[in-house]
């Protein structure tokens, strides 16, 4: 069993613009029921498929599988809830941790968020300057919420 252990922050300001490039993504949901999450995503010409379990604090379960980016392409377009999730991401790296900046578009352009995956919940680390505010406990601020309500509607 996979299990994904993360914390959600906002980004403050743009010093962490200068420290990666962004790959481009989209996602969409198959289901978005809080006891579990399908969600199909493209990274550049791959695709995948990944199925995740409710949140127990910052700790869930997580399934993921590459599928081929066509079907994945297919899904999004004709099978996702929509609308689809595009999003840029930086991954940055900061005293041993990668960090995971997602720029938003479409119908949540504005809105930056920072994640970082941890061993364990108990694992201390140092933020880095850019870090804001932490949202992982903030339902508004899953991606398979800004579906249903986008950052733009609030």
């Amino acid at each position: 069993m996979g299990k994904e252990i993360e914390r959600k922050f906002l980004v403050a300001g743009e010093a962490w613009r200068a420290l990666a490039q962004g790959t481009a993504y989209r996602q969409g949901y198959l289901s978005t029921v809080k006891e579990r999450t399908v969600r199909v995503r493209t990274i550049d010409d791959k695709g995948f498929l990944t199925v995740k379990g409710i949140n127990v604090g910052a700790t869930r379960v997580e399934y993921e599988y590459e599928i081929p980016a066509s079907d994945a392409n297919e899904m999004l377009d004709d099978l996702c809830e929509q609308p689809i999730i595009e999003k840029h991401r930086y991954k940055i790296k900061d005293n041993g941790l990668v960090w995971e900046v997602d720029e938003f578009g479409g119908v949540n352009q504005g809105l930056i968020v920072a994640e970082v995956e941890l061993d364990s919940e108990a694992q201390s680390f140092e933020k880095p300057s850019w870090i804001g505010e932490e949202i992982a406990d903030d339902p508004r601020y899953f991606n398979s919420n800004l579906i249903a309500h986008p950052y733009t509607q609030w």
